[in-house]
């Protein structure tokens, strides 16, 4: 919205906003990394708009998506929806940008004789678009290049990387627990969470706003599939309880998803 408010021909400004919100604009679509619009001008046929952004190479991609895994409270509010207000922090490491500073940098058409660009019809998208990445953050992903379920699998497999050469470095170091030595040794019990998942859900200590966000589940998934594999330590005294553990979570938050679901009908909520 800066951007095109920024644009020195008020006047086309000031057209361009009616017909944005008098419904001028018949149709925008998505197909892959560009904007189909139609716009409804004076004529009795509407205009043809397009608009695209620069895409960032799988290189750039690649430092983006470290940097957006090191930092969890990004991942997390893009998992919810929600754009970061610093996500610009996980740009700067690839020297590429996420959003465009200049009007430059939007390549546009459109099929109206206008030599001027933006025209008119062009800038009634900018509006429309500037509401429609404050609804879904992950448009402006799509126009840079990556689909919202590209970037959460890369996202996923990112951390999986990252958590194995964790475990790598661990295990270098000799920091992984020994067996014990003896049969004399007595068996190590298993986490009280194990056999009472219930206790998973209680959290005693405060927790960073930016990182509690209450959002339905992603195309019908659940919060584990969403999480992917869990890092959770093997006990081979206790084959099954990695197993059941995870049983008795999924079991619940779907238990706890449809009860919410309910209480939500029932208030009107």
């Amino acid at each position: 919205m800066e951007l095109i408010n920024s644009y020195r021909f008020k006047k086309r400004l000031e057209r361009a906003w009616t017909y944005a919100r008098e419904g001028n604009v018949t149709s925008i679509r998505f197909e892959g990394r560009r904007v189909h619009a139609r716009v409804q001008g004076t004529g009795e046929d509407p205009y043809k708009v397009k608009l695209w952004l620069d895409v960032l190479n799988d290189e750039d991609w690649g430092y983006v998506l470290e940097a957006l895994t090191q930092k969890a409270r990004w991942s997390a509010q893009l998992l919810a929806g929600i754009m970061p207000a610093d996500i610009e922090r996980a740009f700067a490491a690839s020297g590429r940008r996420l959003f465009p500073f200049k009007l430059q940098e939007v390549r546009s058409e459109c099929s109206c004789p206008d030599k001027a660009n933006p025209c008119k019809h062009i800038s009634a998208i900018y509006f429309l678009m500037g509401d429609r990445f404050s609804e879904d953050p992950f448009v402006l992903f799509q126009l840079r290049g990556r689909t919202r379920n590209k970037l959460l699998a890369d996202l996923a497999e990112q951390r999986r990387d990252a958590l194995a050469k964790l475990a790598e470095t661990a295990a270098a170091k000799n920091e992984v627990p020994a067996e014990p030595s003896s049969s004399d040794d007595l068996p190590v019990p298993p986490h009280p969470a194990v056999v009472d998942p219930s206790l998973w859900w209680r959290y005693d200590s405060s927790l960073d706003a930016d990182l509690v966000v209450i959002t339905p589940a992603l195309e019908g998934d659940t919060g584990l599939d969403a999480a992917g594999d869990l890092p959770l330590a093997e006990e081979p005294r206790f084959p099954k309880a990695r197993q059941t553990f995870l049983n008795h979570l999924r079991e619940q938050g779907q238990a706890l998803s449809q009860q919410a679901m309910l209480q939500a009908m029932a208030t009107g909520g």
